[in-house]
C-alpha cells in the first residue's frame, strides 16, 4: 500500500512539474503558436534545457510510479510510456525516427494506463479516466493521420497530452489520499 501511495506522489509531482515548464518554455519560445508549433518544437533552441529535462524527469518518475505499483496492470504501461518520455527528452524532434518512436511509445501507453487506472481508484473522478484515455487515443490517431479538425498539428497534439495529464494527477493524487 505504501508503495502505491508513493507511486501516486511520484506521478503527481512529474507530471506538474512537466505541465508547469512545458507552459514556460511555450512562453519563452520565440513566436510559439499552440497550433502550429508541435510540443516538441520546445526540445530544440533556447527552451531546450527546460523541456529536454522536464520530461526526462517526468518520464523517469513515471517509471519510478510504475516500478512502485507492480502487481498491478498501470505497471507496464507506465514504465513503457515512461521510457517513451525519456526517449523524447533525450532524441529532440531533430533526430527524427528515434523521437518520433520515443513521442509515440510516451502517447499510446499514457492514453492506454487511463484504463486500468480507473480500477485503482475509488475516487468518483475516476469515471472520466477512461473518457479522457479515449480522447487523447482518438487525438493521437487523428494526428498520426494528420487529420488535425482545424486545431493545427499543435492543438490536435495538445489533445492526446491534456487529457492524459488531467487523469494522471487526479490518479495519482487519488491513490496518495486513498492509501
Amino acid at each position: 500500500m505504501r508503495n502505491t501511495a508513493l507511486g501516486g506522489v511520484l506521478l503527481a509531482i512529474g507530471v506538474i512539474q512537466f505541465w508547469i515548464l512545458m507552459l514556460i518554455a511555450e512562453e519563452l519560445y520565440p513566436g510559439y503558436n499552440l497550433d502550429h508549433n508541435y510540443i516538441s518544437d520546445l526540445g530544440v533552441g533556447r527552451t531546450a534545457p527546460i523541456f529536454n529535462s522536464s520530461i526526462i524527469v517526468l518520464g523517469v518518475l513515471v517509471v519510478a510510479c510504475g516500478i512502485l505499483m507492480s502487481k498491478r496492470s498501470i505497471s507496464p504501461l507506465l514504465i513503457i510510456g515512461g521510457l517513451g518520455m525519456i526517449g523524447v527528452g533525450i532524441f529532440p524532434e531533430t533526430t527524427g525516427t528515434p523521437h518520433l518512436i520515443s513521442a509515440l511509445i510516451a502517447f499510446l501507453f499514457s492514453g492506454l494506463a487511463s484504463f486500468p487506472a480507473f480500477k485503482l481508484s475509488s475516487t468518483p473522478l475516476r469515471y472520466s479516466y477512461p473518457i479522457l484515455g479515449i480522447i487523447s487515443l482518438v487525438s493521437l490517431f487523428l494526428f498520426v493521420s494528420h487529420n488535425y479538425l482545424g486545431l493545427g498539428p499543435g492543438g490536435v497534439e495538445r489533445m492526446i497530452v491534456l487529457p492524459d495529464i488531467i487523469w494522471a494527477i487526479s490518479f495519482g493524487s487519488s491513490v496518495v489520499k486513498e492509501r
